[in-house]
């Protein structure tokens, strides 16, 4: 049984709740506790609902035997080194918590171990990302699972198989989840988006759906957001040029707060849903100025007959519009009119 419907804190999720759009800070801030708090700025001032960071154990998830995905890091002996130098302490985890609460942020972070869990959970975190590599690690989902939190399960590298298996055990707990379309690629090209598995998740396992996007740009979460979406997360940067492997593929202040303005925009147009003929009347004032009126082509007397050859048009439509012709054809004139002067209704017998 799956949930159409939850919250995360106090914001809804799913079915006619607005998108949520999150912050993905992933490693950015290059192990700066001050620059992860300056992501929490550049995120809440973009009107975005909620943060994600990821939080490393180096001990605890990884070993020096661990190779780089990408060798970016000229200070980084090997990836167990990178991890270790990611970390905060559980005081400085707990202020960026705490920031996230004054900016009105709901605070996330991926876990990837059984400590950065228990972490995380000690300070109360409302939700469960599970990142794409984790989806086969079943000890992790059960600790997140154990906890009675809603789950948030990543498919970057999934096959329908094992997204299958930790949905199942999701339902057994009968914990609310949502599944996100995701291409573990940095960038990850347009034709490998997914945007057609939006539907086919929310089919398949009954539940909400999100975009985890590595494009680098607003576009496919804006078009997520026409296709109704629940949340759409991306990679954010405090600047197109610092250092780290995720930069490439991550929005820049500017562009985030593009994303954000643009999803709301889709939003309310899609939730406002326009009546032609209402419309019409509202642009009354409208079709007078664009409208035109009916003209004579000629100099005609008075007690001439209309024919269809007399008559032209001309903006603004103040007097008989041009879509009436029929109503005068065949009438006579009671006065004379000169060459490109407005026929008005006084003028017709």
């Amino acid at each position: 049984m799956g949930f159409e419907t939850f919250k995360i804190e106090e914001k809804e999720i799913g079915a006619g709740a607005p998108c949520w759009i999150v912050g993905e800070v992933s490693q950015t801030h290059d192990g700066s506790l001050g620059n992860a708090h300056r992501y929490i700025d550049m995120v809440a001032n973009a009107g975005a609902d909620a943060v994600k960071f990821q939080t490393h154990i180096a001990h605890a998830e990884s070993s020096i035997e661990e190779p780089f995905r990408v060798k970016f890091s000229q200070q980084d002996a090997t990836r167990y080194d990178y991890w270790k130098r990611m970390e905060f302490t559980k005081e400085g985890w707990a202020g960026l918590v705490e920031h996230c609460k004054e900016r009105g942020l709901v605070f996330l972070s991926s876990p990837f171990s059984e400590e950065a869990v228990e972490l995380l959970d000690e300070l109360g975190m409302a939700a469960w990302k599970v990142a794409s590599g984790e989806v086969t690690n079943p000890i992790l989902i059960k600790k997140m699972i154990d906890t009675g939190k809603p789950i948030l399960l990543s498919s970057g590298m999934s096959s329908y198989e094992e997204l299958d298996a930790v949905v199942a055990s999701v339902k057994d707990a009968g914990l609310p989840f949502l599944v996100f379309q995701c291409t573990s690629k940095y960038p990850v090209d347009r034709k490998d988006i997914g945007l057609n598995m939006l539907d086919t998740l929310r089919q398949r396992y009954q539940s909400p759906v999100g975009l985890s996007d590595h494009s680098g740009t607003i576009y496919p979460g804006i078009a997520a957001a026409t296709l109704g979406v629940d949340i759409i997360e991306v990679h954010v940067t405090l600047a197109d040029n610092i250092f780290g492997p995720d930069v490439p593929v991550s929005l820049n202040p500017d562009t985030f707060k593009s994303l954000v303005e643009g999803v709301r925009f889709v939003e309310e147009a899609i939730d406002s849903p326009v009546n032609k003929n209402h419309m019409s009347d509202e642009l009354s004032h409208m079709r007078k100025i664009f409208g035109r009126s009916l003209t004579v082509r000629q100099d005609i007397k008075a007690g001439h007959v209309l024919a269809w050859d007399d008559l032209s048009s001309k903006k603004p439509g103040y007097y008989i519009l041009v879509e009436n012709i029929n109503d005068v054809l065949g009438k006579s004139l009671k006065r004379n009119l000169s060459s490109g002067e407005f026929l008005k209704k006084e003028d017709l017998a």
